[in-house]
């Protein structure tokens, strides 16, 4: 069997091996849909001050929503060889998990286009993340952003693809 070069397998390379934008002028326009997640963990007393809505920033999970909902609109100017897209929906949602000490984000992002909206959503999820570091670290310093990742994409040519199941 022929071993593929790692530039022929990889869709942002040409076949010299040169950085390009994919050209998808001639892909079908579908509904296509991405939800990716990951989760903060932190010190129990700075979850407790994120669910009392007492941190000194203000209201942190509503304003890590806005921000990953700004961050997947600005995908295509933060990931040099992303498309820009207009999107048709992106949310955030928030769980949190008292026993872990611990936020998760699963973001979704949602447009009908050439090209899957992956990135939109797992940026949407990082940067909302990061936006509670930012907004705690004055307490805990030490929290973690952990398990980001692409839950599921739909649409497009290859059609739906799931995360296999992750054991803990």
């Amino acid at each position: 069997m022929k071993k593929q070069s790692v530039a022929a397998a990889l869709t942002h390379f040409d076949a010299h091996g040169q950085a390009w934008m994919v050209d998808v002028a001639n892909k079908a326009q579908t509904h296509r849909i991405a939800r990716a997640s990951g989760c903060i963990v932190m010190q129990a007393a700075t979850l407790r001050q994120i669910i009392a809505g007492s941190a000194k920033k203000g209201d942190v999970l509503g304003i890590a929503r806005i921000a990953g909902i700004q961050a997947a609109k600005h995908t295509s100017t933060l990931i040099p060889l992303c498309h820009p897209l207009a999107l048709t929906r992106v949310e955030i949602d928030f769980k949190i998990e008292r026993r872990r000490n611990a936020v998760t984000c699963a973001a979704t992002a949602e447009t009908v286009g050439r090209t899957g909206v992956e990135m939109e959503a797992l940026t949407a999820a990082s940067i909302a993340l990061l936006t509670i570091y930012d907004m705690c670290k004055a307490v805990d310093r030490g929290m973690r952003i952990e398990m980001l990742h692409l839950e599921e994409k739909r649409g497009g040519k290859s059609g739906v693809w799931k995360a296999p199941r992750r054991t803990a």
